[in-house]
């Protein structure tokens, strides 16, 4: 019995002290809509009638989001110039 995507997502919010409004914007980073009311039917208990599973989607947007959050946007890559022989 291991961890769920519910729980990996509770964990995180918790280690980085995030709002549901700063979780919206965060996914908004990935051109990922996610609302409150979406946010807080995972963030509830399990036994909870409107709890609702962590899909695989929503936790790998909000963790490519986190890390442009965090270390900010990739920056672009420059072609490197043919070399000549």
């Amino acid at each position: 019995m291991g961890l769920t995507n519910n729980d990996i997502f509770k964990k995180l919010r918790v280690a980085h002290k995030l709002r549901d409004d700063e979780i919206v914007k965060i996914c908004a980073l990935v051109d990922f809509k996610v609302s409150k009311s979406e946010l807080g039917a995972i963030f509830r208990n399990e036994n909870h009638p409107k709890y609702m599973e962590c899909g695989d989607q929503i936790l790998r947007n909000f963790l490519n989001g986190l890390i442009i959050h965090l270390r900010g946007p990739m920056p672009e890559k420059k072609p490197k110039p043919p070399s000549s022989k």
